[in-house]
């Protein structure tokens, strides 16, 4: 199986997971980083779309999660899908993407959350709660009606690079079907795993 079927695989996956799902979120995946400190590091962000077979996600690049990217870009995505029961695991490289890119990814988002990403420098310690909150109004007041939010320098989007992608189902027996792909060169290899 190559990389663009793998990556089918996983939208079919989505696809099936969103037509049965009763709440929201169905991109929502943990992001895992290894912390400038050594330790491991996750938290959730959103997948923006899979792009010539890698993985995009969005957001603050000098918050923690972007500097380390910048420090190592191994990387890992985790999506747990519960109305069709399964889990899908990817590792890879984090790449930066262009400007114009981000830009796109940017305006795609609701107008609060542009607001906020302009005026906030996310992760950073919160000495005065009510001065970010007035750079809030200012900028809604600037900005008038055209809702016009310029990206941040601060923002932009990386592109996975997948090295392995496991995809689990889970079974009521305990016995859940798992099948990780493994890139060896420009193959990609096929491994069942015990449940």
């Amino acid at each position: 199986m190559n990389l663009t079927a793998l990556t089918a695989l996983f939208q079919h996956y989505l696809n099936e997971e969103m037509q049965m799902r009763s709440v929201r979120l169905p991109y929502a995946c943990c992001l895992s980083t290894i912390g400038l400190d050594g330790f491991p590091n996750a938290r959730f962000v959103s997948l923006k779309e899979i792009r010539d077979d890698r993985f995009v996600i969005a957001g603050c690049m000098s918050s923690r999660k972007g500097a380390e990217i910048n420090a190592s870009n191994k990387v890992a995505i985790s999506f747990w899908w519960p109305e069709t029961q399964r889990q899908v695991r990817i590792q890879g490289i984090a790449h930066l993407m262009p400007g114009d890119i981000a830009d796109r990814y940017f305006d795609e988002r609701n107008l609060d959350s542009r607001i906020v990403s302009a005026v906030s420098n996310q992760g950073a310690a919160l000495d005065d709660p009510q001065a970010l909150h007035q750079a809030y109004d200012q900028l809604v007041q600037n900005i008038g009606e055209t809702g016009y939010v310029a990206r941040p320098e601060n923002w932009g989007a990386f592109a996975i690079e997948p090295v392995r992608i496991e995809f689990l189902t889970f079974s009521d027996s305990r016995f859940h079907d798992r099948i990780l792909f493994r890139k060896e060169g420009d193959q990609w290899t096929e491994i069942k795993l015990q449940p």
